[in-house]
């Protein structure tokens, strides 16, 4: 492999890591929306149905796009923990 196709892979995996922050620093934005409201309308900080419908979509969105459902999985249940917590810290 060229050295400068190297560099331009290099580039293209930070540019992508840059956008994965960007949308995972929108998601906590907008989580922390439905915190406000979910305490608004004294819902409960968890939604089991809706948890599991997000994991079910998930898992058909990795299968289509060719990635592996577990482990996409586990890194969407570290996300949905992180905003789970931040939701109990601010309630």
């Amino acid at each position: 492999m060229p050295k400068y196709e190297l560099e331009d892979l290099r580039v293209s995996l930070n540019n992508i890591d840059s956008a994965l922050v960007c949308m995972l620093a929108e998601r906590f934005h907008v989580t922390s929306k439905i915190s406000q409201v979910k305490s608004e309308l004294g819902l409960p900080p968890v939604d089991k149905i809706r948890e599991l419908e997000l994991f079910q979509r998930i898992e058909q969105q990795a299968e289509h796009g060719g990635l592996d459902p577990g482990f996409a999985k586990r890194i969407f249940r570290i996300i949905v923990d992180e905003v789970v917590e931040h939701h109990r810290r601010h309630s």
